[in-house]
């Protein structure tokens, strides 16, 4: 309860290394999450280093892309600039880890009712490992940013990751050089329909 009420999305890291074991344990994690069916539907890529100078200008340029106009959703022009924000962030943070789905269909696969009810379940199983994983990240003073802007890359990246799995999110980690106050909750009456 003490990593829920502390997890915030850190938006600074300075720029101390994390420890091979910490990112270990840290994965670990968020393997432990439960899944539909055990599927275990997730797989981890660790970028650093000059991979992670090489995967900012694949994201760069998937924004670049959308600017010019060949955007994959052409009314989100207006977050752009959140995405190159994004870039910032993730530049900073020491480690960035990409969560695939290695059994998506990919985001432009057709899906009937079942494909689309199981791409879901997967989808979800591999949201709650990433949260544990910003829960195991936060309790080891670890800062932590969940990161959705990747799909203004999306085409840029996975083929730079030349992998075939799909990819869902990044989350950057680092050591935080900030501490922002809670942000606003949505009150639990507001949100909870009672049926007895």
């Amino acid at each position: 309860m003490d990593a829920i009420d502390r997890r915030r999305s850190i938006r600074r890291f300075s720029d101390k290394e994390i420890p091979h074991e910490v990112i270990c344990k840290i994965m670990e994690s968020g393997i432990k999450a439960p899944s539909a069916k055990n599927r275990q539907p997730w797989k981890f890529m660790v970028i650093q280093g000059q991979a992670k100078e090489d995967m900012l200008r694949a994201f760069r340029a998937g924004i670049q892309r959308e600017k010019a106009g060949n955007a994959m959703l052409p009314d989100s022009s207006r977050h752009l600039g959140g995405a190159e924000y994004t870039v910032q962030i993730m530049e900073q943070a020491p480690v960035v880890i990409f969560v695939l789905n290695p059994l998506g269909k990919g985001m432009y696969s057709p899906l009937n009712d079942e494909g689309r009810i199981y791409e879901l379940c997967n989808i979800q199983s591999v949201s709650a490992a990433i949260e544990n994983m910003l829960l195991e990240a936060t309790d080891m003073g670890i800062g932590s940013l969940w990161i959705c802007d990747i799909f203004f890359a999306y085409e840029e990246l996975c083929a730079w990751m030349d992998c075939g799995d799909e990819l869902v999110a990044a989350v950057a980690f680092g050591y935080p050089e900030e501490s922002p106050p809670p942000r606003p909750r949505k009150k639990l009456e507001d949100v909870v329909v009672w049926k007895r």
